[in-house]
């Protein structure tokens, strides 16, 4: 993954994501998600795009069930958006590229 791309953990989630000053963008995600893999490239264009604007990372479900719990995730690959500490908006499943940049630029 590339040096944009940030990750969380039920460790620093609250630290990193709830409390950020800035729109931050946590993909939900797991190994053996195979369309976790397909949008994982998109993610990181989206991470190296949008770097010093809107904070962009992953969580990985397996290791962190506790902050997916929290947050209701059913199904990966999910997206959540948060601003100002709550969630803004939730995307599920493998989206076109246009269509998660429209959302975010609609929020920043």
């Amino acid at each position: 993954m590339g040096e944009n791309m940030l990750h969380f953990s039920d460790a620093d989630f609250e630290e990193k994501v709830v409390k950020s000053e800035k729109i931050t963008v946590v993909d939900f995600w797991a190994e053996w998600c195979a369309p976790c893999r397909m949008i994982a490239p998109t993610i990181q264009e989206l991470a190296d795009e949008y770097v010093g604007k809107i904070n962009i990372g992953k969580l990985n479900v397996d290791e962190n069930p506790k902050t997916a719990t929290k947050y209701g995730i059913r199904g990966i690959p999910t997206l959540l958006i948060f601003k100002n500490g709550n969630v803004h908006q939730q995307i599920v499943g493998v989206r076109p590229k246009s269509e998660i940049k429209k959302i975010l630029d609609g929020i920043a």
